[in-house]
Parts: C-alpha cells; sequence; structure tokens
C-alpha cells in the first residue's frame, strides 16, 4: 500500500489570489477616501469570502488520504485483477466534492485495428464524491488482463477545490502498482532441433558424429576405424579385429534470439505477431526445461520494468494534465544494450525468462545483424541459436549466414502469416542450409519445432 504524497496547487492559483486581493484593497482605499461605506462592506464582503474559499480548496487538498490495497504483481492470461483506492477525510470538516481518477496507459486500453485492449475495465475508475468528516469512501474496479505485458496502474489523480471555482488544487494520491501478465505457455508435441555437439541426449538420424557414450553394436574392422574404436573383448573372442559402433547424439539446448526491432516487425501486424513470437519462445523454453536441457534468451526488445528503472515516473505535478502523460508509455526507444539470459537449466532460469519475455516491448535500437555481432560473445557454442523473427533483410540474412559458417548451430522460425512471406524469407535461408520453421498462428505454436533436425 502507498501513501499519499504532498498537495500540489494549480499554478494559476497565486496570480488569481494576487489579483483579487490587489482589488479588495483597491475598493476598501476607494471607500475609505470618499466615504462610501458600501463600498468598504463590499470589498470586507470579497475579502472573506475570498479567504474563505482559499481555506476550503486548501484544506479539503491537505486533509484527503487516498491509500492503494495493492494485490499480485503478476498473474496470468485472462486473470481478473481488484483495484482498490481507499479515501479517506481526515479533517473536521466535510469536503464537498472531489474528483478521483485511477490512471492507466492509454496504450493498453485502446482497442486496436488487429485485436482488443490489453487491459479490460469493468467499473468506474473515475468518481466524483463527497466525504463527511473522518468518513472513507473507496474507488473499486476490476481490470482484465486480455494480453501479456508490463502495465502501469495509476497513480491516483485527487482533484478539489472551492465552491465558487476560484482555486483548482490537484495531487498524486497514490502512487502507481505495476503488473506483468505473463505469457501463454502451449505444450509442443516434441523437440527436434539439436545442436552440433556430439554427446547429448537425442539421437541424430544422419551418422554425422559418433557419442562414445551410445554403444549400438560392433562389427568387423574396417580400413579407417580409429584404434580408439576396437572392441578388444570381441577381438580376443574371435581372433578377429572388431570395432565398436556408436549411435550419433547431439544435446537439444537452444538460445532464443528474438527480433523485435519495429523495422522489421511491422505495426500493421502488431500486436499479435510480436505476441505469437514471445509464446513460442516461452513454449520452447518451458519445453527444454522439462527435458533437462539448458535455454537462453538474447533480444533486441525494450525490457519495460528497465525502462522504468532508467526513466522512472515523477509524482511532482501542478496539472492533472501532466500526470496523465506521465501515466503513458513512450513510443521510442534508443537503447542499445540487448537483453540477454545466459544458457542455464532450472526452474528459476525458466521463472525469470517467461518473465522477461513477458516484459519484452518493440525497440528501435539495435536490429538483428547489430544484436547478433554484439551478443554473439554472449551465446553458448553448445546450443542451438534458436532465432525468431517476422522478415530477413539482406542483412540479417548475412548476419546468419555468417554465424552458420562460423561453426554455430542455427535455426529459424519464420513468424509470419502468409506462407509467401515465409517462402520469400526461407528461401535464401535454406539455400544456405540453415533450417526454418513456419510459425503462421497460434494453432502451430505445438508443432513449430518438429519438422526438421540440424545437421
Amino acid at each position: 500500500m502507498s501513501s499519499t504524497t504532498a498537495a500540489q496547487s494549480h499554478s494559476d492559483a497565486p496570480k488569481l489570489s494576487f489579483g483579487m486581493v490587489a482589488g479588495i484593497c483597491a475598493v476598501l482605499l476607494f471607500g475609505m477616501l470618499f466615504g462610501a461605506s458600501l463600498w468598504v462592506l463590499a470589498a470586507v464582503a470579497a475579502a472573506i469570502l475570498v479567504g474563505v474559499n482559499w481555506f476550503l480548496a486548501n484544506s479539503w487538498t491537505d486533509s484527503t488520504v487516498a491509500v492503494r490495497h495493492s494485490g499480485n504483481v503478476e498473474h496470468k492470461l485472462g486473470s481478473v485483477i481488484d483495484v482498490e483506492i481507499m479515501l479517506t477525510n481526515q479533517s473536521r470538516l466535510p469536503i464537498l466534492w472531489i474528483l478521483v481518477e485511477d490512471l492507466l496507459p492509454r496504450p493498453a486500453i485502446q482497442v486496436g485495428a488487429v485485436s482488443t485492449s490489453a487491459l479490460e475495465i469493468d467499473g468506474d475508475r473515475v468518481q466524483v464524491m463527497m466525504l463527511w468528516a473522518g468518513q472513507s469512501k473507496s474507488l473499486h474496479y476490476k481490470v482484465t488482463c486480455r494480453r501479456r505485458g508490463y502495465f502501469q496502474i495509476g497513480p491516483t489523480v485527487l482533484e478539489t477545490g472551492d465552491l465558487m471555482g476560484l482555486y483548482r488544487r490537484y495531487r498524486v494520491g497514490t502512487e502507481p502498482q505495476y503488473v506483468t501478465v505473463l505469457p501463454n505457455v502451449v505444450a509442443l508435441s516434441t523437440y527436434d532441433i539439436g545442436s552440433r555437439r556430439p554427446i547429448g541426449e537425442i539421437r541424430m538420424r544422419d551418422n554425422v558424429m559418433d557419442d562414445p557414450t551410445r554403444l549400438r553394436g560392433i562389427r568387423r574392422w574396417q580400413t579407417g576405424d580409429p584404434l580408439r574404436s576396437v572392441h578388444w573383448a570381441a577381438t580376443a573372442r574371435t581372433g578377429t579385429l572388431h570395432s565398436k559402433i556408436y549411435e550419433p547424439s547431439s544435446i537439444a539446448g537452444a538460445t532464443l534470439v528474438l527480433d523485435l526491432h519495429v523495422a522489421t516487425n511491422p505495426s500493421k501486424h502488431e500486436p499479435v505477431r510480436s505476441d505469437l513470437a514471445v509464446t513460442a519462445a516461452a513454449s520452447i523454453a518451458h519445453a527444454l526445461h522439462d527435458a533437462g536441457e539448458p535455454f537462453g534468451l538474447v533480444t533486441n526488445g525494450r525490457d519495460a520494468a528497465d525502462r522504468i528503472r532508467t526513466e522512472g515516473w515523477v509524482g511532482d505535478y501542478r496539472v492533472r494534465d501532466q500526470v496523465t502523460a506521465a501515466a503513458s508509455m513512450r513510443n521510442e526507444s534508443d537503447r542499445l544494450m540487448p537483453v540477454a539470459q545466459p544458457a542455464t537449466r532450472g526452474p528459476v532460469a525458466l521463472r525469470e525468462m517467461i518473465r522477461t519475455l513477458a516484459r519484452l516491448e518493440r525497440t528501435d535500437g539495435l536490429t538483428l545483424a547489430e544484436l547478433l555481432v554484439e551478443a554473439e560473445s554472449k551465446i553458448s557454442s553448445e546450443t542451438t541459436v534458436l532465432v525468431i523473427l517476422q522478415h530477413c533483410p539482406p542483412e540479417s540474412l548475412a548476419a546468419l549466414i555468417g554465424l552458420s559458417r562460423r561453426g554455430r548451430a542455427v535455426a529459424v522460425i519464420i513468424n509470419a502469416l502468409d506462407i509467401n512471406d515465409y517462402s520469400a524469407a526461407a528461401g535464401p535461408l535454406i539455400a544456405s542450409r540453415i533450417p526454418t520453421f513456419h510459425l503462421a498462428s497460434a494453432d502451430a505454436v505445438s508443432d513449430v519445432c518438429r519438422e526438421v533436425m540440424t545437421r
């Protein structure tokens, strides 16, 4: 729960007070000089009226305390969040009116051309209240989480003033709370993408590298068989050289490279395609965790929590429009540092990766090609570089081919609805012997990693 901040006055209030005081003094002086008692009486009445209204506006503002009852900070898709703001009048005077508004970021509650709003509001988050001395009232509404993301709920803005409209006071009643809506995790039917490391848990289809831990059988020794593969027990028993036969294998670990640059993730497909890419990444990481394999993450997207830490929000505002602007999210970012999580195992790493994926936003910082150059040293050589992208411009294609030629196991998931868009992006990659997968819709997530195996 967060307490109230100090009340802030409207920037025009001091000018209005000084002007009225000067006018009252002029009327009073005129009446005293010319003996007009009516003018003196009018000046005194106006002074009393201004003073009472000034006192009421400040008293109502200072005596109102708002407290936010915070709930869970992490929710699943479809969860309902109960938001409650309790307001209490701590003075002995009644507050005849106070406007309470709990702000939400406008992009989160707007309905897009191809999607519903990220947050669906049930109830009133704007109310005008009257509070008697010592009375408490609550502002209560519900928020349904429709899409994954990192959302700011609040701050609460309080507005009050005198009865004649001479003074207006604004304040930030409560600080905002931040809610993470986790992406949906789909169970994969299978995962057949293996790296080129010769020792692992997945049997390869072609005999590229032999795994000395997986003995398949023995046969007669042939020219070219290494001496270390000789089966000495069978040789001694039969009197003829025999060699061991091993099964080729590979580990199934992957470092997920998620491209969220605005140039290759056009706005006309948002937020459907980026949410689908995040869902696929979270599902693959979950499948690798269940298989006990390492998984990591590298992305050029913007972490919304990191944006809040670096940019923050400022609670000292003079007018309500500035508070509303502060509650909205920036549309541009010049972040040039990738979000990276090294390849590892375990439930803690999985939980942290899903949280990071939930908070990711598109960015105009690093492109995919620049990301691969910047983060190549952070990608484990023992895992497959599994890239998820929408478009593959020439510079990205060159970076992926170069990564493959330097000995990395590279596979690409193309996040495109149209089969023609997929074919245009997959053609050059297939020609370079880089496996590609088609992520057409949410129904394709469960089977996206089962078609081919990296060799």
